[in-house]
């Protein structure tokens, strides 16, 4: 069955970007899709533990390829039907035709899923793998970002790299790159993981002093294991800071002390860019709201 594109969609919530512009200063969440049913219900334990937490929205992501596509799709649409919190709909170009992305939009736009988060995404072989283009598809998030605004009435965000793209040759260029897709139609961006809060400010100073004054979310997670501490340089594309890893790495014996520090450490960063006139907060929470909700409570004077 083909299903419709309007081209003016229903609202039960304003805008992502109105939010952010409006304030007061507001929190996100982004989840994974889970493997199975017994972490689905995980995920639904964290969401119904922070939807009291009266998030701007919560986003789903989507996996390597395309890899994770029907159940990211459904777990956006549930969301949009059983709770009373926004969805932002993850959507990437990696593996996908052209007529592949308008079914999946037209998917959303029929779950009055209004918010969608445009991104290019990881190379098909990962991280670190060169690029691949779908034969009819797009090499740009950019071009999905137009593909959207064509195709109704959308809230479209893009993502930005307060440490640099991986494969972008410098800072400036990623600069550019953001106010490109603030022109081509996107309204708002969420950052990928960073540690210091003067790579936010760096960031936002670039995009301003080329005329773009798009809002741009800050992506953070809490360290909350050493484990973690690999991982989040892969997904942040550089290592994390001596200063940060080492006094977790002292604290190995004692998880709950490196779950303690990790708060704390997150609480401060959340402080410095609250500081820098930031509109608000985005925690990647590996489907586990207790240090999201911790890191709120120490900030519960700040955040509207």
């Amino acid at each position: 069955m083909t299903r419709g594109l309007p081209t003016r969609l229903p609202r039960t919530h304003p805008p992502v970007a109105d939010r952010l512009r409006d304030g007061p200063v507001c929190v996100s969440y982004e989840f994974f899709p889970p493997r199975d049913d017994e972490g689905e219900q995980r995920l639904w334990a964290a969401i119904r533990e922070l939807e009291p937490l009266n998030p701007a929205f919560v986003s789903v992501t989507y996996g390597a390829g395309g890899s994770t596509r029907e159940r990211t799709v459904r777990l956006t649409e549930r969301i949009a039907a059983e709770t009373i919190v926004q969805p932002v709909a993850h959507l990437t170009c990696v593996g996908h035709s052209r007529s592949e992305l308008r079914a999946i939009i037209g998917q959303y736009a029929d779950a009055e899923v209004t918010g969608v988060l445009a991104l290019r995404g990881d190379p098909p072989g990962g991280p670190g793998t060169p690029w691949r283009r779908h034969p009819d598809g797009f090499d740009h998030a950019i071009e999905l970002v137009e593909m959207l605004v064509q195709l109704g009435d959308f809230s479209v965000g893009v993502a930005a790299f307060p440490r640099g793209h991986p494969q972008s040759v410098d800072l400036d260029a990623d600069a550019r790159v953001l106010a490109a897709k603030a022109r081509a139609g996107a309204r708002f961006a969420v950052t990928q993981l960073f540690f210091r809060a003067e790579e936010y400010a760096r960031l936002i100073d670039q995009v301003a002093a080329l005329g773009c004054d798009i809002p741009i979310l800050p992506g953070v997670m809490p360290i909350t294991s050493l484990r973690q501490i690999d991982r989040l340089a892969e997904l942040s594309g550089s290592p994390v800071p001596i200063a940060i890893a080492s006094p977790l790495e002292r604290l190995g014996p004692d998880p709950a002390a490196v779950r303690a520090a990790g708060i704390d450490i997150a609480t401060s960063l959340c402080s410095e860019l609250l500081d820098l006139g930031a509109p608000g907060l985005h925690f990647y929470t590996l489907n586990h709201s207790r240090a999201t909700r911790q890191i709120q409570e120490n900030l519960s004077s700040r955040i509207g």
